[in-house]
């Protein structure tokens, strides 16, 4: 019987070298991602990325942004979302796999997927800080008829979106929850693009980003970053809600975000994978 011939293990560069970065890049640093091997990171601070990786086993070149996809089959985006073209647009040209993690930023770069068709790169978006995809998926393949996702933050983990500043919506010194928008998830992935990027994986996921509703409250009362997300179909009607502990570095972000990743990693080297 004959048998396909070994291949090696894919190649990682991450784009971004926040809390996020580090720590997807000290997993596939320790070997424990089957399959995958990282090989090139980038952040703007090269000699502070240096500097983190002290304690690696394997210390990696630091490049610039553009060059990651010229050095790995594989390119995983954690940095800021106004830099988002410049990690994705090479990625996709040179057909890598590419898992963003600023899927805010994928609405506003749509064109990608027709590029991706062309050059045969593949866009994976890790599920992140939500919760059941995989249903929402599987219930796309019949009939949705409505998907709504409420989140809830601490007020300071809103302060400073670009949809409260141009509004002049103020969170603080709350005593009690604020709703501070209420409309589609596209919308809402523009005006707060550090604190949303659930809304636009649900919607990618779901029945798109217009027809997705999203509802965003500031609640003094709350300590984790919480999403609850109704869907209504034809094979279904569920409700989810997640709660997800924010980082000590950025309380925009939630620890399980990081984790999404590397279980994203790991399904691309896994012999076996379960769920959707």
């Amino acid at each position: 019987m004959s048998t396909s011939p070994a291949t090696g293990p894919l190649t990682v560069g991450i784009g971004g070298f926040g809390a996020i970065g580090q720590k997807v890049a000290a997993a596939l640093d320790s070997g424990s991602i089957e399959g995958l091997k990282l090989v090139a990171v980038s952040a703007r601070d090269a000699d502070k990325a240096r500097a983190n990786m002290a304690g690696f086993e394997h210390e990696v070149p630091v490049v610039p942004l553009g060059e990651l996809a010229d050095r790995a089959d594989v390119v995983v985006e954690c940095a800021p979302a106004s830099v988002f073209a410049e990690v994705a647009g090479p990625a996709v040209e040179r057909g890598r796999i590419f898992l963003p993690i600023s899927v805010g930023a994928l609405l506003r770069h749509d064109d990608l997927v027709d590029r991706a068709r062309r050059t045969g790169a593949r866009i994976v978006v890790p599920t992140g800080a939500l919760i059941g995809l995989d249903a929402v998926r599987a219930a796309a393949e019949g009939t949705i008829t409505e998907v709504r996702l409420v989140t809830r933050k601490p007020p300071g983990g809103l302060a400073g979106a670009p949809y409260l500043v141009e509004n002049n919506i103020s969170v603080e010194g709350l005593n009690t929850a604020k709703k501070v928008f209420d409309g589609s998830a596209r919308d809402g992935a523009a005006g707060f693009p550090a604190n949303v990027n659930v809304a636009a994986a649900l919607s990618l996921a779901g029945i798109g980003a217009d027809a997705t509703k999203l509802e965003i409250w500031a609640d003094p009362q709350v300590t984790r970053n919480t999403h609850t997300i109704t869907v209504e179909a034809d094979s279904a009607r569920f409700t989810m809600t997640i709660e997800n502990v924010p980082t000590e570095e950025n309380p925009k972000t939630g620890k399980i975000t990081a984790l999404s990743i590397i279980a994203t990693l790991r399904r691309l080297g896994a012999p076996m994978t379960a769920g959707t």
